[in-house]
């Protein structure tokens, strides 16, 4: 019968694999998140037609920026109050459920956010919010 001289090795759990897996399926995402984002900036002029629903939910909410100085931006693009009626009354015809986020400068005066405001409720505009930010407790 024969005598065991040499201790037997541990079995060890090999992660290299499991590794190579999880690297493949981060780089898979993060490529097939780049495709779709060319996928919709590709230039072409889709076919027009009238009195059309849209199919998908409502975008994000547009983003208003009121400055100091009194310049409004809509989506970081400048605007002026008309412009910026008509363009969230064609946005809102699109999506019934459009909503807008108004951000004032704090250092700026008020009125140039009611006149925003006022310009949202022309546009028939029923989702509205103001950013705030909490106080920063350091001071």
């Amino acid at each position: 019968m024969p005598l065991k001289t040499h201790l037997d090795e541990q079995p060890t759990l090999n992660l290299t694999p499991m590794i190579d897996i999880v690297f493949l399926l981060i780089i898979f995402f993060m490529v097939g998140t780049k495709f779709s984002e060319l996928e919709r900036k590709i230039g072409l002029r889709v076919p027009e037609v009238t009195n059309a629903e849209a199919l998908t939910a409502a975008p994000e909410p547009r983003v208003v920026n009121v400055y100091r100085d009194g310049r409004i931006t809509l989506d970081r693009m400048p605007v002026t109050l008309e412009d910026l009626s008509e363009k969230l009354a064609a946005a809102r015809s699109q999506y019934s459920e459009l909503g807008v986020l108004v951000r004032g400068d704090a250092e700026g005066r008020f009125q140039g956010v009611a006149e925003v405001l006022n310009a949202c409720k022309q546009a028939d505009v029923r989702e509205l919010g103001i950013s705030v930010r909490p106080p920063d407790p350091e001071r």
